[in-house]
């Protein structure tokens, strides 16, 4: 329209002469345009109404499924997913970051639902251990050898007691918790938690020997120290070989970082094993017994130590590597960033 009246200013007022019967002027040229003008109108109003809500309807499906999906996903069926098609617009971004995080949840209810059942499973062992035990010293006290039933109540009630402690230092690094931060020597902490474990390598007949270079890092000493023992626990309790043995190696490697590396002998690990040893509750030996099979019968951890070691490292923000030795037992390597490096974080 705005087009039409442009054009219309050029047209001159009144008549206009030359050859033939009649010429129009342009309030002829007017009357004849206004009634075709809202006739043109009216169709496009049609048209535009209907392809407008067809586009709309076509543009807005995507949506709908989204929002079908999460309504399903609200009521529980964590198993739905999007799975948009199409090309690669708005809509299939936000429904493939949609499908991303119910992946994300559902691996972690999933996590949840395994840990509960195992820790259910691993803190009911050593009661139901403590009962048969009693039990049957209770129906025949006379045949009973008191000395050996007292260390059997309190190997069992001691495995009872770090499996609360290994659930209650994991539950507090994923409670959310800011983790303070202090300057550690990782030398020093090695140093610490090596004389504390020392006599259980002695009693267990397994040799630690260490090499500690000087290394400076940000960190939570308490979280650290933890971390260490867990490693060094893991070694000892796993050496299933004669003659086992556990090496501590700390050192300043590139651009600052600090390196931790323990390795130990011990049963060769098979690469599926291996894959999962930092989920908790997984264990190189089994869940059954108080005692590994080593010459001096180290106690059998609650096969949470690795997860937790995972758990500080990525708190820290430092990398790890857990690799298999080809003639047994395991290296692991916990790279540690360099001092003000890395924000301070917290546990997911």
């Amino acid at each position: 329209m705005a087009l039409v009246f442009y054009i219309l200013r050029f047209v001159p007022e009144g008549n206009i002469s030359g050859d033939g019967p009649f010429l129009p002027d342009r309030s002829d040229l007017l009357d004849a345009l206004w009634p075709r003008t809202w006739q043109v109108l009216l169709v496009l109003a049609v048209i535009g109404f209907g392809g407008g809500w067809v586009l709309a309807g076509r543009m807005l499906r995507p949506l709908r499924k989204i929002n079908g999906v999460a309504r399903r996903v609200a009521a529980g069926s964590l198993d739905e997913r999007v799975r948009l098609a199409g090309p690669h617009d708005e809509f299939r971004e936000l429904a493939d970051t949609f499908d991303t995080m119910l992946d994300r949840l559902q691996g972690s209810f999933d996590e949840q639902r395994r840990f509960a059942a195992n820790a259910a499973h691993e803190l009911r062992t050593p009661y139901a251990i403590e009962r048969s035990m009693l039990d049957v010293a209770l129906a025949d006290p006379a045949a009973q050898d008191i000395d050996r039933l007292l260390r059997r109540l309190d190997e069992t009630n001691r495995r009872g007691i770090e499996v609360v402690e290994a659930l209650l230092a994991l539950a507090t690094i994923d409670a959310g918790h800011v983790i303070e931060r202090t300057p550690l020597d990782v030398a020093e902490t090695v140093a610490e938690v090596l004389r504390d474990l020392r006599p259980l390598a002695d009693e267990a007949g397994v040799a630690i020997s260490s090499v500690l270079g000087e290394g400076d890092i940000d960190a939570s000493g308490t979280l650290v120290r933890q971390m260490v023992a867990n490693l060094l626990l893991n070694g000892i309790r796993h050496n299933t070989v004669p003659a086992g043995w556990v090496t501590v190696h700390t050192e300043t490697v590139a651009h600052g970082a600090v390196q931790l590396t323990v390795a130990n002998s011990g049963p060769v690990v098979s690469a599926e094993l291996l894959a999962r040893l930092t989920e908790p509750f997984v264990r190189g030996v089994g869940r059954v017994g108080t005692r590994s099979g080593g010459p001096g019968g180290a106690p059998v951890g609650s096969g949470l130590g690795l997860a937790l070691v995972a758990r500080v490292a990525d708190v820290h923000g430092a990398a790890l590597s857990i690799a298999a030795r080809p003639s047994g037992g395991l290296i692991v390597t916990v790279r540690f960033p360099a001092p003000g490096t890395v924000a301070p974080a917290a546990g997911r």
